[in-house]
């Protein structure tokens, strides 16, 4: 059937396992929050974790799984390390995710009808 289809394309396995991991690494309500408060500008631990209402020590475990999944990175000044997301494929990915979770919450169809743009932090493009 899909033979059928000239424009049929799959991605490589590869791309696929990269994108579970990052789907993976958003599957936690506190990263959603860190990612969402680092695309409105870098932070410290500190300041994440009053943002997302976690203890320093469980912010910093997420910081470092989602920096070995490169969604964010970190610059070190002095004793400090400030955090930022990665790059604009973070907010795309946040975005979306957040766009759908409102149109699920509301009932809103997903293509037509009423659409609301996916909240965006300051100073971002989509």
């Amino acid at each position: 059937m899909h033979e059928s289809l000239p424009e049929f394309d799959m991605p490589a396995d590869e791309q696929v396992h990269l994108a579970a991991e990052s789907f993976r690494m958003l599957a936690d309500p506190t990263r959603i929050k860190v990612l969402w408060a680092l695309l409105q500008g870098e932070s410290s631990v500190a300041c994440l974790a009053e943002l997302a209402g976690a203890s320093p020590t469980a912010v910093s475990q997420h910081l470092a799984k989602l920096r070995l999944a490169g969604l964010v990175k970190g610059r070190r000044e002095g004793t400090f390390v400030y955090y930022s997301a990665a790059d604009s494929h973070v907010h795309g990915l946040l975005a979306q995710a957040l766009h759908h979770a409102d149109h699920l919450d509301r009932d809103i169809p997903g293509d037509g009808g009423h659409h609301r743009q996916a909240h965006r932090p300051a100073g971002t493009r989509v």
